[in-house]
């Protein structure tokens, strides 16, 4: 993997990015790994992985964001894919949360590395997020990926969601069952799955599901 340039990993997934934010991309990926040497943030320590785990991974969400506004990215780790996400859509207001501090140090490096505006890096849990003032009047679309199981994401996502708000779940190969599972628990929470993509990443193969949840009630 070691000579897969990010363009040949968005190619395949259709994915058309300018010159300008394909180099903030691809320092993003050296500065993760550069980090990654003395702060342990990431298990994936070869370049063209974190290229393909990391930032073509965290991109394959953009056709889902589609009149989105205000996103947050619960437990975003390093910043994943709230970070890829922000600089492929530089309008768009992102805040990301997660509980390891080192991992929210990052992000805060990057966005000020990068004179982001519009990017917030919250260290704290998911759970004390609701009636902050960051949660204001609420978020159009609410990520997460490998954070917990469906439900728990919906329980978490809702009270921090706009009528009509939509989660997006990043599963693998597993997200199928587990939505046929969590369906009944998903509609007394007041969500309804809205739209399933299956997908692999160009290189390893490895199965993506997306999931777009959206909380059509408010029981």
């Amino acid at each position: 993997m070691a000579g897969c340039a990010l363009d040949d990993l968005l190619a395949p997934l259709e994915i058309v990015l300018d010159q300008a934010i394909r180099e903030r991309l691809e320092w993003l990926g050296q500065e993760l790994l550069r980090w990654n040497r003395t702060h342990n943030l990431t298990a994936i320590t070869d370049p063209a992985e974190v290229r393909e785990k990391h930032l073509a991974d965290a991109l394959t969400l953009l056709p889902l964001l589609k009149g989105a506004t205000r996103l947050l990215d619960l437990g975003s780790g390093a910043g994943f894919p709230a970070l890829p996400l922000k600089l492929a859509c530089p309008a768009l207001e992102v805040v990301s949360v997660d509980a390891v501090g080192k991992k929210i140090a990052f992000q805060r490096h990057v966005a000020r590395s990068l004179r982001m505006t519009g990017f917030t890096a919250v260290h704290g849990r998911a759970e004390d997020l609701p009636g902050s003032p960051l949660c204001g009047a609420g978020f159009d679309v609410v990520t997460a990926r490998a954070l917990g199981s469906l439900p728990l994401l919906a329980r978490l996502a809702a009270p921090c969601l706009v009528a009509g708000g939509r989660l997006i779940a990043m599963k693998g190969a597993e997200g199928a069952a587990e939505l046929a599972a969590a369906q009944t628990e998903l509609a007394v929470l007041g969500f309804v799955c809205t739209e399933q993509h299956s997908l692999r990443l160009p290189v390893t193969g490895a199965e993506r599901m997306l999931m777009v949840l959206e909380r059509s009630l408010f029981p």
